[in-house]
């Protein structure tokens, strides 16, 4: 997602409306991307003069969208400062994020704060679209019947742990269960019953997305974010806006080859792939953990074997880590990147495998290329992917906020009623990333 240039009208033949429509939209991302801005910085980012600027604030707060708080700049010797905030309980969207082994939906307000969530397990049984769909459609009428009924539904998006075809949501390749052109996104649609589409989004490119727009690659626009689950996906944001291909299948990255030579035989039918070197297989094959032994658990507990001295398990992070040195060398090489972020079962293991992938780093990496690159563990942590698919559902209001604001809001009659004794608490992810740099 890249944030719109608002137009100043100097344009020839710019249709006013049109210039108003994208003001409010590229007004309302900024607002939607910060923790509270004022109408200043509002002014200077969006080069626009102050009262362009407070004509913005105005029609955004009567429509609820924004509100304005007065609040003292200790850098003026207590001269109140106008903050906007988004109006985070007003207005949200349903977020789904389906991984191999568990299934997320979320209420994510206005500003990209998680203010529900319901989680389910996923078993690895094959193809089950219609597990996966009625499960999350189940999550989602939980959602809706305990949201406050003054809260506005204004959109839906989903993550999917596989290739997606741009525009109707179908999975057309996940790997690690054998999803073959399912029909996700349009399913999920139904079962819902919300009368919104669904779109869908691939988990690593929405990891990247959310880490450039909220967590660990804030303010760079250039960065290469990997997804360890089963496997390992990928996700590149360029100059600000996710590389996604000629079709939408780009920047596979778990796919690329590392070891063509006798390498680990991959569930894409490759060999040697670096999800296949470097994920979870290779890594609890390494540590000696028998087959019937997998998840997340059991890739932390290899973390904490080595950690407390194992020297298996350390030995599996040594190789585990080389392999991914290699791709990673590879990554900053071919892209340059300010940051390389590290999600899902990546985070764990990170600590672990850091000495190993910096040696690759510094012998493999052309000089100017690591001079400022830094590694970081995703700042969102798991939440990373559902924060991303959140940020599809909020795209159309972002677009258009006034037109879509009023009737986008779906009638919670639509809904089977169910009751939800205990519903999540609010919940977000606040943590501080670990970072390396070789300039350090």
């Amino acid at each position: 997602m890249e944030l719109l240039t608002p137009w100043d009208g100097s344009r020839v033949g710019l249709d006013q409306e049109e210039m108003r429509r994208h003001n409010r939209g590229a007004f309302l991302r900024l607002v939607h991307l910060s923790d509270g801005i004022s109408r200043a910085e509002l002014a200077r980012r969006m080069n626009l003069n102050r009262s362009t600027i407070k004509a913005l604030t105005a029609e955004l707060s009567a429509a609820g969208l924004v509100r304005e708080v007065s609040q003292t700049d200790n850098r003026h010797q207590g001269r109140p400062s106008l903050i906007v905030w988004p109006e985070t309980r007003r207005f949200h969207v349903l977020a789904f994020d389906v991984a191999v082994d568990r299934l997320v939906a979320a209420r994510i307000g206005l500003g990209g704060v998680i203010l529900d969530r319901k989680v389910a397990v996923r078993r690895r049984s094959g193809v089950d679209l219609d597990y996966v769909v009625t499960t999350l459609a189940e999550l989602g009428h939980q959602l809706t019947e305990a949201a406050p009924p003054t809260s506005t539904c204004v959109g839906l998006g989903a993550s999917y742990c596989g290739m997606i075809r741009p525009g109707d949501g179908t999975v057309r390749f996940g790997p690690d269960l054998g999803w073959v052109d399912q029909a996700f996104g349009a399913e999920l649609a139904r079962r819902l019953g919300l009368g919104l589409r669904v779109p869908v989004g691939n988990e690593a490119h929405l990891g990247a997305l959310a880490e450039h727009l909220r967590g660990a690659g804030m303010g760079e626009q250039n960065l290469v974010y990997l997804h360890g689950d089963v496997g390992v996906g990928g996700g590149i944001i360029v100059g600000g806006t996710v590389l996604d291909g000629d079709a939408g299948y780009g920047c596979e990255l778990g796919h690329m080859v590392v070891n063509p030579h006798g390498g680990r035989p991959c569930g894409c039918g490759s060999s040697g792939c670096l999800e296949a070197e470097a994920g979870e297989r290779a890594l609890l094959d390494a540590a000696g953990r028998p087959a019937e032994v997998f998840g997340r658990d059991a890739v932390r507990a290899v973390a904490d074997d080595a950690a407390a001295g194992d020297a298996a398990a350390r030995d599996a992070l040594d190789y585990v880590g080389d392999w991914l040195g290699i791709g990673v060398a590879n990554l900053i090489n071919l892209f340059n990147p300010a940051v390389v972020v590290f999600g899902g079962m990546l985070r764990d293991v990170y600590a672990g495998v850091l000495p190993r992938v910096r040696s690759r780093v510094a012998r493999n990496v052309l000089p100017v290329a690591k001079e400022k690159v830094r590694l970081s563990v995703s700042a969102l942590g798991d939440d990373a992917t559902l924060i991303g698919a959140g940020e599809l559902g909020f795209s159309r209001l972002l677009r258009d906020p006034l037109s879509e604001t009023p009737r986008v809001s779906p009638t919670r009659e639509r809904l089977l009623r169910r009751a939800d004794p205990n519903p999540c608490a609010p919940m977000h992810a606040s943590t501080t990333p670990v970072e390396s740099r070789w300039n350090d």
